[in-house]
């Protein structure tokens, strides 16, 4: 199985984030490369069963500047056959909390086989972690499943 990580950090809290999916993960005995988003080749996309993006949210809602190139890499590569998932933090007293979450997920759904999607308020609490561990499951289930789908197929 091969997973990578692909995130942007402004404060530390979506890295920390990110880092604990990453330590879930390897606890499922899952190997993951992990890139800040200044250190990944778009060109490689399709290198990976899976891709999880971690992203803080800018301004109004707005996906961050360092992430669009990514962003623009999945609209315009065929990336049909990639499991994906979108973690992000974000502060709920804005109007569009996590925006950058919703404006990734809503691309990945028609261009990938998105898994599921996490929004973290501010910053990791005990209370996240059973949310975190599920997220992991879900990612892990749908990889799972889009490779019997292609056996049947087959």
């Amino acid at each position: 199985m091969k997973i990578a990580i692909v995130y942007s950090s402004k404060t530390g809290n979506t890295e920390e984030l990110i880092h604990l999916i990453q330590e879930l993960f390897i606890k499922k005995n899952v190997v993951v490369n992990l890139f800040r988003i200044e250190q990944f080749q778009f060109n490689v996309l399709k290198n990976y069963e899976a891709i999880v993006i971690g992203t803080y949210t800018w301004g109004n809602g707005n996906i961050p500047h360092e992430m669009m190139d990514l962003f623009r890499a999945f609209e315009t590569q065929d990336v049909k056959n990639i499991v994906t998932a979108v973690v992000g933090t974000g502060d709920s007293g804005y109007p569009n909390f996590c925006g950058a979450v919703d404006e990734f997920k809503s691309m990945l759904y028609y261009h990938t086989h998105l898994a599921v999607t996490l929004k973290i308020e501010v910053s990791l609490q005990q209370k996240d972690m059973s949310r975190c561990i599920r997220f992991v499951e879900i990612v892990l289930e749908k990889i799972l499943l889009y490779r019997s789908n292609l056996k049947i197929k087959s």
